[in-house]
């Protein structure tokens, strides 16, 4: 627990939270139509007006007037080409797959032809990624560009790395955010980066440009984000206030708010056909262990359950099966539970992932491509593999000395595993 405290310090949860203050609501604009697509069509919501601050306004000039020098200086810079990278990026690699080794590039071009399956991991063979000085908080693969990895830390910085580059492994950096970092996602569509933290924001980032595209302001630290599996348009917004948000990107605007007076939201999952979604939340303060877990119909807005995890421990992390109708949840009880992702989501009390340990740390677990393995973070450094459908420890290994946070599996070669620590080492086991 002394790691805990000495790592927040100053800037805790509670703290950030008093200090905020929530911005003036835009006036919104009449909708015509339903802006979503791929989802089913929702009532207009009038109840909120948070808006992202866009990044592309010129400034007006009116002729004849007398523009001092220091108006002649602000508008030269504003008037900078958009393509340039801003100060707060820096591109150190390179961010295409051209020099990777031969059997990586070989099992990359064929990903979607591979049958290997998930073998055990050797401690000795590994990738160290150097560079985050402070926690890491949640890393991600790209699905587009499967030789890239993100990463989201407690230094403010968001990195990406070519993680089989001969040469300089980090690609590039972003220093948008002003405060810590707590999420990563990679857009469904390109080369793109959405981040949140605990500047009240959730950024939109063209990492090859190294433009910062959209800002999406709240009235809140952010703790979790998730982009819709079927509208890749869409995201979802948890924070520490108890607030969910779904956003759209392409009108800059919240466009459905879940509201139950929820704690902190620790972390949302969206379902795979994208018509439902779970969100964690600290119930520590109210004593309300019923609201832990909460599943919610996306297009209705409302709970469909929750009094699905009744126990006295918070879930900071909650997870669908890629495969299954079920999904797991990461106790501070040290352990994994799993429930039924039907009604009435009932906890599974014979089954449960329980050789690592949690201890209050903010660790996270993730299935394979395939299901059929679930690996978790522990507080004493190492990685717990377990067998989904038994339950059976599978595998245990040295990551770090101090605590795994996050874990993820490479979207196509079962055996690459990308880890990240408190300490903010990034391990990739090979």
């Amino acid at each position: 627990m002394d790691l805990l405290c000495r790592a927040y310090g100053n800037s805790s949860d509670e703290e950030e939270g008093n200090n905020l203050h929530p911005t003036h609501p835009f006036k919104r604009s009449r909708s015509e139509g339903n802006p979503c697509h791929g989802i089913p069509s929702w009532p207009e919501i009038t109840s909120h007006g948070y808006e992202s601050s866009g990044l592309s306004r010129e400034t007006s000039v009116v002729a004849g007037r007398y523009i001092s020098k220091r108006e002649r200086a602000m508008f030269s810079a504003s008037s900078r080409p958009p393509d340039s990278p801003p100060m707060d990026v820096k591109p150190l690699g390179t961010l295409p797959d051209l020099h990777l080794p031969g059997d990586i590039s070989m099992l990359l071009k064929s990903q979607r032809k591979t049958n290997m399956h998930f073998n055990d991991i050797s401690e000795s063979s590994r990738i160290v990624l150097n560079g985050h000085i402070k926690a890491v908080n949640s890393i991600q693969w790209s699905q587009s560009h499967a030789h890239l990895l993100a990463s989201a830390g407690m230094d403010q910085s968001v990195f990406v790395w070519n993680v089989w580059s001969k040469d300089q492994k980090r690609a590039c950096s972003f220093s948008h955010h002003k405060a810590a970092v707590k999420d990563v996602r990679w857009c469904p569509q390109g080369l793109f980066l959405l981040s949140c933290g605990y500047d009240c924001s959730s950024r939109l980032t063209d990492i090859e440009k190294g433009v910062e595209t959209q800002i999406f302001k709240e009235d809140q630290v952010v703790d979790s984000i998730r982009f819709h599996p079927e509208n890749p348009n869409l995201f979802l917004s948890g924070g520490l206030k108890g607030f969910l948000r779904l956003w759209d990107t392409r009108v800059e605007k919240v466009v459905h708010e879940y509201l139950k007076h929820l704690g902190p939201i620790l972390d949302v999952e969206f379902s795979t056909d994208g018509k439902y979604f779970i969100s964690s939340t600290d119930t520590s303060r109210s004593n309300i262990s019923e609201n832990a877990i909460i599943i919610w119909d996306v297009s209705r807005q409302i709970p469909l359950s929750n009094q699905v995890y009744t126990e006295a421990f918070t879930c900071p992390c909650v997870r669908y099966h890629p495969v299954d109708a079920s999904f797991v949840a990461q106790s501070n009880g040290n352990y994994i539970a799993i429930f039924s992702a039907s009604p009435p989501f009932k906890l599974d009390r014979y089954k449960r992932y329980e050789s690592h340990g949690v201890w209050g740390y903010p660790i996270k677990c993730n299935f394979s491509r395939n299901g059929k393995e679930l690996a978790s973070g522990s507080s004493d450094g190492h990685i717990y593999f377990y067998d989904y459908k038994s339950t059976r420890l599978i595998q245990k290994v040295k990551a770090f000395e101090e605590p795994c946070l996050d874990v993820a599996f490479h979207p196509s070669i079962p055996n690459v595993v990308a880890s990240c620590s408190w300490s903010g080492e990034i391990s990739v086991f090979h």
